[in-house]
């Protein structure tokens, strides 16, 4: 599948801000399931100070903003190819070693539910109960766009039975890591059967198993990444994939809007024409 990405960030202040410096994680990379035909970011309102690979392997521009701009507008745009792998990432490579994906974030710790969530799994294997698990974790949290945010823990997802993908991956991350199996975020974008046009990025979590390596699972969706799935950034959470994050001095306030556009070649062509 070929699948084209706009996505665009549009920050308004009410003032001129002092100073922000920001990570962008809107870089994807080819690898097994994907192949960046072509990628561009620009950046309006702000500089890019220098770009870089984290230790997770993520590519990160660093970009700042002085005394100035009352607006800060980041858009990636591009093209990926993109075939179905059935959620298989394969073997772990790269400087991180496997045994960091087992350690908590203040986002992934578990708590009682979690390790009730574990308790009550089925299947004779790694790979069966990770599906269960999906499936459990897909009715546990309703998807509600709105009532958490990104400082929302799986325990506080599972407690409320209401999320958003983030929440999803969250919660899957924690149990699987409290079966003493590997476990990570993963940021990217989704093209959706019934919307072009959505409001946030999409995330899911990977697991590594026996044989296999890592392995997707989408809990907000109830099945593993395949075709219709770009990956941008991975991380032990959101706070290492998040797309756009970062700090700014100053006390202006502020609007942001986002805006992820994913459409096949064949809608965007078709679109152009009409």
């Amino acid at each position: 599948m070929r699948l084209k990405i706009t996505h665009t960030t549009h920050y308004r202040y009410e003032a001129p801000v002092l100073y922000s410096l920001q990570r962008l994680r809107l870089t994807p990379r080819s690898g097994p399931g994907q192949h960046v035909v072509s990628w561009n970011i620009t950046v309006d309102g702000a500089t890019v100070e220098a770009g870089f690979n984290d230790h997770f392997g993520n590519h990160i521009h660093l970009v700042s903003t002085e005394g100035e701009s009352h607006e800060v507008c980041i858009q990636a745009c591009g093209e990926v190819v993109t075939e179905d792998l059935a959620g298989v990432y394969g073997p772990h490579v790269g400087f991180t070693p496997l045994w960091l994906f087992l350690r908590d974030t203040p986002r992934t710790r578990a708590g009682k539910l979690v390790r009730d969530v574990v308790k009550d799994l089925s299947g004779e294997d790694p790979l069966s109960r990770m599906h269960d698990l999906m499936e459990t974790l897909h009715k546990a949290i309703a998807y509600r766009p709105g009532k958490t945010d990104s400082e929302t823990t799986a325990e506080q997802a599972l407690e409320a039975g209401h999320g958003v993908c983030q929440d999803h991956a969250h919660a899957m991350i924690a149990a699987a890591r409290t079966m003493a199996i590997p476990a990570r975020y993963v940021s990217g974008y989704l093209k959706m059967d019934d919307a072009v046009e959505q409001s946030a990025s999409h995330a899911w979590a990977e697991v590594h198993l026996p044989g296999l390596g890592w392995v997707g699972f989408d809990a907000a969706n109830n099945h593993c990444p395949d075709a219709r799935y770009v990956r941008i950034a991975t991380g032990l959470c959101y706070a290492d994939a998040a797309p756009v994050s970062g700090m700014r001095i100053g006390a202006a306030g502020e609007d942001l809007r986002v805006s992820v556009v994913v459409e096949s070649r064949s809608q965007s062509q078709s679109q152009s024409q009409s």
